[in-house]
């Protein structure tokens, strides 16, 4: 009997072929199939790249002075187009960035409660949602439809920053769960991104390289894997417990995506759990110079995590350390 998965397959002869030479043939082709669906699932993982990452508070003012308390400054980078929301961010070499959103001072209230990361903002939760950036937004939404994944239609947006540069992108939505949370939503720029990540001509900050990892709360990490896996391809997780975070932790490939599942039911991962649903927790920095105060460090996957005070800060931000 032969067993059903791939390898075994290929021992199947096709029909109509007796050949031994027809036979090799079809062996070889099962054998060069079966590498190409792997290097496709590795590289759909790599490629996901991470565009940025939000933190949501009810005061952008505030946000930016408790960034700034631990050393990392931020400029005003303008209100969105939606009459809701208005942002700064701090952007890094890499071209990815940290955006800081919060109400607009005088915002549409039918507009902000169309926000998905409304209560992100009025708890003052930090992390609340993340991007990737795509090429090409229409092929993107094709694959992952055709992987099962649920994803909306392309929407256009935008923002005028302080310099009076008109901004517009376009954006979809990946997965049911709130923009961006479980899943990162796609972004593409019709104006150059350049102009969106480096509002003053380049980086804001050299001492990091860029966002590296975005740590997911999550109620079931084989789950989130096996959705992780379903959309990108991503190989199954390696795994650790880290009792300082308070989390089972995995670690999708090379995706930049940490799942973090609650070690108790009264963990502050469990309580962030229940107010916000699965959406990041974290977000994690590559250090490359600078002296920056650790409030702790811990070691995720052999690699050590220095982390800023989260109670100074008011949510929780990493960095992997230049000396490793």
């Amino acid at each position: 009997m032969v067993a059903d998965n791939p390898a075994s397959q290929s021992c199947v002869l096709p029909p109509g072929s007796s050949d031994v030479r027809h036979i090799r043939l079809y062996n070889r082709f099962m054998r060069c199939a079966l590498i190409l669906a792997v290097c496709a699932a590795v590289l759909a993982a790599a490629d996901l790249k991470i565009d940025h990452v939000t933190a949501a508070g009810s005061s952008l003012k505030q946000i930016q002075a408790n960034l700034s308390a631990i050393g990392i400054e931020t400029v005003y980078g303008g209100p969105h187009s939606n009459g809701a929301t208005e942002m700064a961010l701090v952007s890094f070499p890499d071209g990815s960035y940290l955006e800081l959103m919060a109400p607009q001072a005088h915002a549409d209230a039918q507009a902000l409660a169309r926000q998905p990361w409304t209560k992100f903002m009025q708890a003052d939760s930090g992390p609340c949602a993340w991007a990737v950036r795509e090429k090409d937004v229409a092929a993107e939404v094709q694959r992952l439809r055709a992987a099962g994944i649920p994803v909306s239609a392309s929407i256009r947006n935008g923002r005028q920053r302080p310099d009076g540069v008109r901004l517009d992108w376009e954006t979809a939505q990946v997965g049911t769960e709130p923009n961006g949370t479980f899943f990162p939503f796609l972004i593409h720029d019709f104006t150059p991104r350049e102009q969106r990540a480096f509002p003053q001509g380049k980086p804001l900050n050299k001492d990091f390289g860029g966002v590296i990892k975005v740590v997911i709360a999550v109620h079931d990490l084989d789950a989130s894997a096996k959705r992780y896996s379903q959309a990108y391809g991503t190989p199954p997780p390696i795994k650790q417990v880290d009792r300082s975070f308070g989390a089972h932790l995995a670690l999708l490939g090379g995706a930049p995506v940490v799942l973090a599942q609650p070690l108790t039911p009264d963990s502050w991962l469990a309580q962030r759990l229940a107010q916000f649903g699965e959406a990041p927790c974290a977000f994690v920095l590559d250090q490359r110079r600078g002296r920056y105060q650790a409030a702790s460090e811990t070691r995720w996957f052999g690699m050590k995590i220095s982390w800023f005070d989260a109670q100074k800060l008011g949510w929780r931000l990493g960095f992997e350390p230049a000396e490793r």
